[in-house]
């Protein structure tokens, strides 16, 4: 799943992939602004995204896998 992240006062997007769920993902960022603490999450390559309190906006991408190929249509 696709995750794109705005920091206030910070011009580009944090854009990152991970396996997480879009609901476990959904309730890690509202959790830390609820707590006024970091988000931290992980990505599908083990590393780990820490995001500061200044969190302007987050989309989170669909689950779907996108198919690999030539598609007739």
């Amino acid at each position: 799943m696709d995750i794109e992240l705005g920091i206030q006062n910070v011009a580009r997007p944090v854009n990152f992939s991970t396996d997480e769920s879009a609901d476990n993902v959904s309730q890690a960022i509202a959790q830390a602004v609820a707590d006024n603490t970091t988000i931290d999450l992980t990505d599908d390559k083990g590393r780990r995204i820490i995001v500061p309190k200044a969190l302007g906006y987050a989309i989170i991408g669909s689950e779907t896998k996108h198919a690999v190929g030539f598609g007739t249509l």
